[in-house]
């Protein structure tokens, strides 16, 4: 193979995952002239045009398709294979890349990423904060963060929190001002903050327990949001109800800073998993993160299954 060729692998497949010139050459910390020259470099090399250049777009063609589904898999083995030998010089290091929702850093990454920043201070962990549910292979990351179990048949799922409740609250200023609801019909007749999800652009329907049954009720109120913190901050100031999941408000239920609202409607959720494919788990650096996680759960008395 030619040197050049191997060189300028890493940079094509970036291109690829990033889909585009500007984004893999901040990514990579290159200028875009350098991006540029050595996807032209392989393309000429091949003989190939591995991507379709517009002005508004870059895509790959299906040679270049082909090719980087055999690239991409073989510079993942050869960055684990460095990995490992750093890793058992006791020196882990590396990137990890890891998508989760922006709930998941209080709820769970956290604890998690301060353990192990303390025990691999070479390792660096690049947290993308994304609601929308992204391909991570696809994308070029290690792993994943969602909600529930529910997994492509390829991948290896680790819990990182225990089950919980979708809860609403409000603050007791709130309450005393507009009434508590007694009922899921009198929450028409108050002010619920709203949660806009960004992938589909709908405004979600809150979900309920009522007796068993998931019932999908539609809200409305004076603010909108698309952060969970941001809902949680609004129902603080006593603006509205907020519908929450429970740990990200406990410490204000138990502070009397928020009370919960028709309590006997929460409703069950999964957790949290971390998820990644079953050839990634070899990476030192992505076992290093489960190894921290399930250490951190099993000290929290919860059970991590592999």
């Amino acid at each position: 193979m030619h040197r050049d060729l191997l060189l300028h692998l890493p940079v094509v497949v970036e291109v690829a995952r990033r889909g585009g010139f500007a984004a893999a050459a901040a990514a990579l910390n290159l200028s875009a002239s350098a991006v540029s020259h050595a996807v032209r470099a392989v393309e000429e090399r091949l003989g190939e045009p591995l991507f379709a250049r517009t002005t508004r777009s870059v895509a790959l063609t299906e040679a270049g398709e082909r090719f980087i589904a055999a690239v991409a898999p073989a510079l993942e083995d050869i960055g684990r294979a460095a990995e490992s030998l750093a890793d058992r010089r006791g020196e882990l290091a590396g990137v990890l890349r890891l998508n989760a929702p922006r709930l998941a850093a209080p709820m769970a990454l956290a604890p998690v990423l301060a353990e192990l920043a303390r025990r691999h201070p070479r390792l660096v962990v690049e947290l993308h904060s994304n609601d929308a549910f992204v391909d991570i292979v696809a994308a070029g990351f290690d792993a994943g963060v969602r909600l529930g179990v529910a997994l492509q048949q390829d991948m290896v799922g680790v819990r990182l929190t225990p089950p919980f409740r979708a809860v609403m609250a409000a603050s007791p200023a709130y309450l005393a001002a507009r009434g508590t609801p007694r009922t899921p019909d009198e929450l028409g007749a108050h002010n619920c903050i709203g949660f806009r999800q960004l992938a589909s652009g709908r405004l979600y329907e809150w979900e309920l327990n009522l007796g068993g049954r998931t019932v999908a009720v539609p809200t409305q109120g004076t603010a909108v949001v698309t952060d969970a913190s941001v809902a949680r901050e609004l129902a603080l100031a006593g603006v509205g109800i907020a519908y929450l999941f429970e740990p990200l408000v406990a410490d204000d239920v138990q502070a009397g800073r928020l009370q919960q609202v028709l309590p006997e409607t929460a409703q069950a959720e999964d957790g949290l998993f971390l998820y990644f494919p079953q050839r990634a788990a070899l990476a030192p650096k992505l076992r290093a993160f489960v190894d921290v996680a399930r250490e951190l759960a099993g000290a929290a008395g919860l059970t991590a299954p592999p």
